[in-house]
């Protein structure tokens, strides 16, 4: 487990090399004996190590410039694995390597997954829901809502500075800025309303009772059943906001199993309204795939605004 610093930065093992990297975790005598190429994500290459000593890695790759995303990504799994509430793949470091041609990565543990253990729905609400009321004082310096650095929603930036208000955050650092990057698909018109509904916002959004760190892009292909069976959180984009802006996130594209929404609710009750509040908090992930992948997504995120104007 990574630790923070007294600025609430967390630290993350840096590498010069992979071959640094795999001496200094395991030992001197460690070499990398099969590579793999695994397919997912379409930001990141990503493979799976075979060492000489029968230890399997996953790693993630990318351009030499881009180490930023994998400090971001250490840094957010390593945030959610200090909760204690939900499983990741333990962070084990990253790096850049100039000897294999030039390229960062990130290191990780790899996930043997397994078939869905009985009740897995069930647990994962439970878990979900504890590392929701997880204390989250660590991870914010100077406010309630935020993190300690800005990271990535996909390959977008995200901007997470420390607010006090969750519903100033969520304008200032998540809508706000979509907006301004898709001006050119919104228009003139389109930005009108987009200034609209950014004024409006405290009448529809409400303070959370309680702070929650967030997976920030919890959707189906980002939760994976480990060796025990349980859920994994993979691919995270964490803040500290208002809990069901998670849940938001997981029916935008298809949901999950219906037993995971009542479990939640069970454990950990939404307030009043979240249904009205849902499709504006999946609004930044429209706003985010217009701007990331064009002009598709533009019709949904023109009916998403218009249902609270």
């Amino acid at each position: 487990m990574s630790d923070t610093n007294e600025n609430g930065k967390i630290q993350i093992q840096r590498f010069s090399s992979l071959q640094q990297a795999l001496c200094s975790l395991f030992k001197s005598s460690t070499r990398l004996v099969h590579t793999a190429r695994i397919s997912g994500g379409d930001i990141n290459d990503a493979f799976r190590l075979e060492l000489n000593d029968g230890i399997t890695l996953f790693m993630k790759a990318n351009k030499k410039e881009n180490v930023s995303f994998f400090t971001a990504e250490a840094a957010g799994l390593s945030a959610i694995a200090q909760t204690g509430s939900i499983g990741t793949p333990k962070v084990l470091g990253i790096g850049t390597d100039e000897d294999r041609g030039g390229f960062s990565f990130l290191l990780l543990e790899y996930i043997n997954s397994q078939r869905r253990t009985a009740g897995y729905w069930e647990i994962f609400a439970q878990q979900l829901a504890d590392l929701h009321r997880a204390d989250t004082s660590a991870f914010v310096s100077g406010g309630t809502y935020g993190f300690c650095s800005d990271n990535y929603i996909g390959a977008g930036g995200q901007i997470n500075t420390a607010h006090h208000s969750w519903i100033r955050f969520f304008r200032d650092c998540r809508l706000e800025p979509q907006f301004r990057r898709a001006e050119g698909y919104l228009g003139t018109s389109g930005m009108k309303k987009a200034l609209r509904l950014l004024d409006r916002l405290d009448r529809i959004l409400t303070e959370p009772e309680y702070p929650s760190l967030l997976h920030g892009d919890l959707w189906s292909g980002n939760v994976l059943p480990g060796p025990d069976g349980r859920a994994r959180l993979i691919d995270p984009a964490v803040s500290v906001g208002h809990a069901e802006a998670d849940l938001a996130m997981t029916e935008l594209f298809g949901g999950f199993a219906q037993e995971f929404y009542d479990a939640y609710q069970k454990a950990a009750p939404l307030q009043p309204g979240y249904s009205r509040r849902r499709d504006l908090y999946n609004l930044y992930h429209m706003l985010n795939h217009l701007n990331l992948f064009g002009r598709s997504y533009l019709g949904s995120v023109e009916r998403m605004m218009t249902q609270y104007l």
